[in-house]
């Protein structure tokens, strides 16, 4: 019985070992760009907008790979973002955006749910590699200094409220308002922040 015991105990062990040896390579196999970019419908949209932009080619030859910006790095937090991102299989098997026309269709509610997570988060996958303590901001525009001095280092804004489509084209927001703020609304917040500019 004693070796029994012993037996199954040793082989739960190991069985733990292997499944999470297991379901972690897994996880690291999700979280790459080949893997993100291995269907047609992200390799020939958001994929290909990428390539145009310094996040993927820039002086300092640092590239933010696709889980750079839409996984957390944190294990906990990565989970949940997997398990979020398990609806977008759904949307692959049953071809929600399988076409390019379909894309256009769907991108700004897709936008939209991805800026939502970022603002939640306060844009924690930005942070990842965007430091404010580290930001020199005498080598930055006026705008930029003065952008981030009023709204990111005081925590009124995140970085997602002012760098949408710094990665994508944004989509055409004339189809909806967005998260029920009307166009005409953010036309008029940002002719008043540009009028400060002035001053």
């Amino acid at each position: 019985m004693h070796y029994s015991l012993g037996f199954l105990t040793l082989g739960g062990f190991i069985m733990g070992i292997v499944f999470w040896g297991g379901f972690n390579t897994a996880l690291e196999l999700t979280n790459t760009e080949k893997f993100c970019t291995g269907c047609h419908e992200m390799r020939d949209n958001v994929f290909a907008e990428l390539k145009t932009t310094i996040h993927y080619s820039n002086r300092s030859g640092v590239r933010a790979t696709c889980p750079d910006c839409h996984v957390p790095h944190e294990w906990t937090d990565k989970i949940a973002r997997k398990m979020q991102a398990s609806k977008e299989v759904w949307g692959k098997i049953f071809g929600t955006i399988n076409t390019r026309e379909k894309f256009l269709e769907h991108r700004l509610e897709l936008a939209q749910h991805e800026w939502a997570r970022l603002k939640a988060n306060n844009s924690l996958e930005c942070r990842n590699c965007h430091s404010a303590d580290s930001m020199d901001i005498t080598r930055q525009s006026g705008r930029a200094s003065e952008a981030h001095q009023r709204f990111l280092f005081t925590g009124e804004k995140t970085c997602i409220d002012c760098h949408k489509g710094i990665a994508h084209r944004l989509p055409d927001m004339s189809q909806s308002a967005w998260h029920g703020e009307k166009p005409e609304k953010m036309l008029k917040e940002a002719t008043a922040f540009l009028a400060t500019r002035q001053d």
